[in-house]
């Protein structure tokens, strides 16, 4: 991997946690990408030890950072994850992860859900803006002229008769009922997110984004893990009530 020699100022490194996959890189304060992007694959049932431990496996030659922003795949408050229903069972229940990862750098951290995450790496801040993140599960994140709205756990609504958008749309609905009819589904979630919230711009990104095989609306757009990190420095330019930075320094 190369690393080129960087100033350190404002430097951010950014991780995406993710069911499958843990993603890393450093930015500049503006968001631009000036490391490798790189990735290591997360550990089956994994719980927090697990996860801190790929991190700091993969994040072992990314030096000249000033602090860490985080993306993690669940239900997070004031840095404190409450739920991953596509990791470990029953091993995130009121885990300060947030202060781990500090521990862990011995840098402040921030620490929000991935779709949020990825929602302020994305979205152009014009009217209400969707991120629908297509993985291991479903993500989504709601921005209003570019603020990030307190993240609700929409994946875990029920959208059929006993089963959640996460079982429905996510990387076990996809693998039960094929490309096809997983393509139909998505038409109907669209078709419901439209009425319901009337977006302005539809973002959609996740791994399974690349199994999308029919024409989308002029206002969805497709796009990548790497345009998503790059939230990882906006999460440090707002002030949002529940976002707290843990700072082993202060």
């Amino acid at each position: 991997m190369s690393v080129k020699k960087i100033s350190k100022k404002g430097n951010v490194l950014t991780i995406d946690i993710g069911g499958t996959n843990i993603k890393a890189c450093i930015l500049d304060d503006n968001g631009k990408i000036i490391t490798d992007y790189i990735s290591e694959s997360t550990p089956k049932n994994a719980g927090p030890k697990d996860v801190i431990a790929t991190i700091k496996k993969l994040t072992s030659e990314l030096k000249d950072f000033e602090k860490v922003s985080v993306g993690f795949p669940g239900y997070v408050r004031d840095g404190v994850v409450q739920t991953a229903p596509n990791l470990g069972e029953n091993k995130w229940s009121n885990v300060d992860l947030a202060d781990q990862i500090s521990q862990l750098f011995d840098k402040p951290v921030r620490l929000v859900n991935d779709a949020d995450l990825q929602g302020l790496g994305i979205v152009k801040g014009k009217g209400l803006e969707i991120v629908f993140t297509l993985g291991t599960g479903f993500g989504t994140a709601l921005l209003f002229d570019g603020d990030l709205l307190p993240h609700f756990e929409l994946a875990h609504l029920p959208i059929t008769k006993g089963k959640s958008y996460d079982e429905y749309i996510g990387k076990v609905g996809f693998e039960k009922v094929g490309k096809e009819e997983w393509n139909e589904r998505l038409k109907y979630i669209i078709e419901i997110y439209k009425t319901v919230f009337n977006y302005d711009v539809l973002y959609i990104g996740g791994g399974n984004s690349a199994n999308i095989n029919f024409k989308l609306d002029h206002n969805i757009k497709i796009v990548s893990n790497q345009d998503g990190i790059k939230g990882g420095a906006k999460l440090w330019k707002i002030k949002e009530k529940f976002l707290v930075c843990t700072n082993l320094h202060e």
